[in-house]
């Protein structure tokens, strides 16, 4: 199955409601997210991200079957690490384990690497979350090591996988 990237439309809020609408997909996620998740909680986040400065965020709805079914983003950091960015990402249940995520990373490095003075992007998927940690091997990520008892989610202390992709120089 394929997909496309994209920037987000107001219209979107009602697909990513949906998504995030779902324990099993905020588990794996950082805390501070509305639950259930509104449409109106999908319109405001959709406003912020497009309201953002395009050369700190880069936030993109993926589009799959012609309907929004999920969210990735990156946003650079600040001070000595300006040019690397923190990389997140969620896709509704119904589409885990059919490659959709992987290309969606693939497409936003590329877009990032492509458009943007950035030459590092990583991320930090829980340790648990094996499909995750796949994810970002098979879009060519690097593990950097394992962050020992780096979160507490739900009430569990929990490691952290450090990944990074490196822009070719």
């Amino acid at each position: 199955m394929t997909c496309e990237i994209r920037k987000w439309k107001l219209s979107d809020a009602k697909d990513l409601a949906a998504a995030l609408s779902n324990k099993n997909v905020q588990d794996n996620l950082r805390d501070g997210l509305p639950y259930p998740y509104t449409d109106q909680d999908g319109r405001d986040f959709i406003s912020a991200m497009n309201s953002a400065s395009e050369d700190e965020t880069f936030a993109f709805a993926i589009v799959a079957e012609g309907r929004v079914i999920g969210s990735i983003g990156a946003f650079r950091q600040g001070n000595i690490h300006r040019r690397t960015a923190e990389l997140g990402y969620y896709i509704a249940e119904p589409y885990w384990g059919k490659g959709i995520m992987t290309e969606a990373v693939r497409q936003i490095c590329e877009f990032i690497f492509e458009r943007s003075d950035i030459i590092r992007i990583y991320a930090e998927p829980f340790a648990r979350n094996t499909a995750s940690c796949r994810v970002l091997e098979k879009a060519g990520f690097q593990c950097e090591g394992t962050l020992r008892c780096n979160a507490v989610k739900n009430n569990e202390v929990l490691d952290m996988k450090l990944y990074a992709r490196l822009k070719t120089i």
